[in-house]
């Protein structure tokens, strides 16, 4: 069982969705007994930086999903989701984050030319670092969905994917059991489903 985690900010029901269209049972929960009863975590989130890890901290759900991950647990943070498992993030100031994959999260404007639009919206490509096993059901270059103005740099050796969008920008992470995501696999078609059942594998 997956356990969505219900902290106030994300797209909930439309993973829950997502979950059911792959044959997983998955339950949106901000209790931590439903995070210990599910064999996988899956950490949402939309908005901004500051305002989610305070609720996450707020909540008591930041220590329980530290102590989760420690046991070996599987976690997958998806689009500002991913952004708070890095150390902090300087979106509107300092804040942060989980602090369980090594980097901040920086904005885009500065990085990507002044041509693009910021935030990034629309599908693009993955490119591969590293094999992983979020991605053993797609190929090098799949298309995904991405909405995003921040992304997260200084990743080191957790990078298993970018996409070109001006810059290189991290499209992927993953760490022993802790993996992420800065696309929205349940807005990416097939090859979205394709990566959240790989998860479920893990």
């Amino acid at each position: 069982m997956i356990a969505i985690i219900d902290y106030g900010v994300g797209n909930l029901f439309s993973l829950k969705s997502s979950f059911a269209a792959i044959g997983e049972d998955a339950v949106v929960t901000g209790d931590v007994k439903g995070m210990q009863a599910a064999d996988r975590l899956i950490l949402p989130g939309v908005g901004a930086f500051g305002d989610a890890s305070e609720k996450l901290f707020k909540s008591g759900l930041a220590g329980e999903i530290e102590l989760e991950t420690a046991n070996g647990k599987p976690l997958l943070g998806i689009c500002l989701g991913m952004q708070l498992l890095f150390e902090k993030s300087l979106e509107y100031g300092e804040h942060t984050g989980l602090g369980l994959l090594q980097g901040k999260v920086v904005p885009m404007r500065g990085i990507v030319p002044s041509t693009l639009k910021i935030p990034q919206i629309g599908w693009n490509a993955l490119k591969f670092v590293k094999p992983s096993p979020l991605f053993k059901n797609i190929d090098d270059g799949a298309y995904v969905y991405f909405v995003h103005s921040y992304f997260a740099s200084e990743c080191g050796d957790s990078l298993i994917a970018f996409t070109e969008y001006g810059a290189d920008i991290s499209a992927a992470v993953q760490k022993d059991n802790v993996f992420g995501c800065q696309f929205h696999p349940e807005k990416s078609g097939d090859v979205g489903l394709k990566i959240l059942k790989a998860f479920c594998e893990v």
